[in-house]
């Protein structure tokens, strides 16, 4: 499936009118565009479901909260799709992003709760090797580089600050991300290299999945 340069001409036609005035007026483009956005990130999930399991699938809204934030343009000029994993078993969630210069995957944990995080940051202390041989691993750092996220300034509480692992346990969120260029995301080759991030994160997410439904001692935490 491949996506229309007309989408990113309205998100960047947005970006400079981002007011309702000049969306009313171009409400039908839109319409247009987040059809064929659904509709990509749709094939998507038909493609994971062959591989993985997932739980649910949403396509963003472009309308922005405003409530909070200090950015009152009442639009966000992407479009942009997320995946769930069927979270019993399979931990992690997935994420694209449509937008004109900010194209990107991103998969992994953003907000985990903290009974998950502190259970991250043990497995990590007591062995960091199996997630720094996934992390070394040629396609996936050719992919993805480093370990995104945010992270304390010094060390959480109860762990040491010299520890070996101190860079993986500083980490208050464990994702990685897979940019694109404007000329990438409207290639021929583009839905294949999508999948491609998708596919190349699995073993990450095979590896965080075993840690947070297993104990300290490895055993299984769900009930069969």
């Amino acid at each position: 499936m491949q996506l229309n340069k007309g989408m990113f001409k309205f998100l960047k036609d947005l970006d400079k009118n981002n007011n309702r005035e000049w969306f009313a007026k171009n409400k039908d483009t839109y319409t247009i565009h987040h059809e064929a956005a659904k509709a990509f990130f749709q094939s998507i999930r038909n493609e994971l479901d062959k591989t993985d399991m997932i739980e649910k699938h949403r396509t963003y809204r472009i309308y922005r909260d405003v409530r909070f934030s200090k950015n009152k343009t009442p639009y966000n000029p992407r479009f942009a799709g997320g995946y769930v994993r069927a979270t019993a078993q399979l931990r992690g969630g997935y994420y694209i992003q449509l937008m004109p210069g900010n194209s990107l995957f991103a998969g992994g944990f953003f907000s985990p709760n903290p009974a998950d995080t502190k259970r991250i940051r043990k497995e990590f202390e007591i062995d960091d090797s199996e997630i720094r041989k996934i992390m070394k691993n040629k396609k996936f750092k050719d992919t993805f580089g480093g370990l995104q996220g945010n992270e304390v300034k010094t060390s959480p509480r109860g762990f040491d600050i010299e520890h070996k692992a101190i860079d993986l346990i500083k980490k208050k969120q464990f994702y990685f991300e897979k940019t694109w260029t404007d000329q990438e995301v409207f290639s021929p080759e583009f839905f294949s290299e999508v999948m491609h991030s998708f596919k190349t994160i699995r073993p990450f997410f095979n590896y965080m999945s075993d840690v947070l439904t297993t104990n300290l001692n490895g055993e299984s935490l769900l009930e069969f």
